[in-house]
């Protein structure tokens, strides 16, 4: 089913806008995380925050080019109306799945020292498991990943893949900021095993 493109492109935006307004945010930086990078930066969070994840983005980032790493299914139209709406650049499709012209978007993205947001466990999981193709060029540019941990002390949860989260209005919301610098990987292999333990740092029960 369609969403009327009002919804999507104001009155969602204008929701989002409002919620996170109310939330009374504690940003934490990790004791590897001294400040915000000013070069290229690839900044993720889970798929099941992004309520809150996408404004945090705008906020930690003011003033820089920030593009969005959107799936074209549905959903990601969705989403993808209502980023418009909020400011961001959209990059639509996988860095994993839609072919050269994504890759090569966030890679020019990268090389102009601007900012990739992405949700690496999406658009359809596994849940809290970084998707391999925008890690892999965040290696090949030496690009730090910039992973913000979202915990909510009070939220609604969908019965979804994600364990999607909608914070409650006026609730505490923690954010871990960890600067995580991306290796060299010598192998496929290689590239996953990393994957698979930097997830496990910031799985959610």
């Amino acid at each position: 089913m369609r969403v009327p493109a009002a919804i999507t492109r104001h009155l969602l935006p204008l929701a989002l806008e409002m919620l996170y307004r109310t939330l009374r945010l504690k940003i934490v930086f990790g004791a590897e995380q001294g400040r915000i990078a000013d070069g290229p930066v690839l900044f993720a969070f889970w798929h099941g925050k992004m309520v809150t994840g996408w404004l945090l983005a705008r906020k930690l980032f003011a003033g820089r080019m920030t593009r969005a790493v959107v799936s074209l299914s549905g959903d990601g139209a969705i989403l993808s109306d209502t980023l418009g709406s909020l400011g961001f650049s959209l990059i639509r499709g996988s860095s994993s799945n839609a072919g050269s012209r994504v890759r090569e978007e966030i890679a020019d993205t990268l090389k102009k020292q601007e900012v990739i947001a992405i949700t690496p466990d999406g658009p359809r999981g596994p849940l809290h498991r970084f998707k391999y193709g925008s890690i892999r060029l965040a290696s090949r540019h030496r690009t730090p990943l910039l992973f913000a941990d979202i915990r909510y002390e009070s939220a609604w949860r969908l019965k979804s893949w994600d364990r999607f989260e909608i914070p409650k209005p006026f609730s505490r919301v923690e954010v871990s900021l960890h600067r995580i610098e991306v290796p060299e990987f010598t192998s496929e292999a290689e590239l996953q095993v990393w994957c698979g333990r930097t997830a496990e740092m910031f799985a959610h029960e």
